[in-house]
């Protein structure tokens, strides 16, 4: 990617929690269709925000919303 291009940007982010679904949208042959990326946000030693994509047991209950949640969203976008 050049220095003066963009860098691709999800076209929303679901949150629950520290768990986050972001939603892709690609285009293909057949038209658009989404990618679905999940991340787990935490402060790192240094004080930094960090993404891992790693999930512990009191992380599973948010994961499952998120997931809900942007299957939902797609399924609207995609109108199935």
């Amino acid at each position: 990617m050049a220095p003066h291009e963009q860098k691709p940007k999800p076209v929303t982010t679901l949150r629950c929690s520290s768990i986050k679904a972001s939603i892709w949208k690609n285009e293909g042959m057949k038209g658009p269709f989404y990618n679905v990326t999940v991340a787990r946000s935490y402060k790192g030693q240094d004080g930094v925000w960090k993404n891992s994509e790693s999930f512990g047991l009191a992380d599973l209950d948010a994961l499952v919303a998120v997931a809900q949640q942007a299957k939902l969203w797609v399924t609207e976008r995609l109108g199935r």
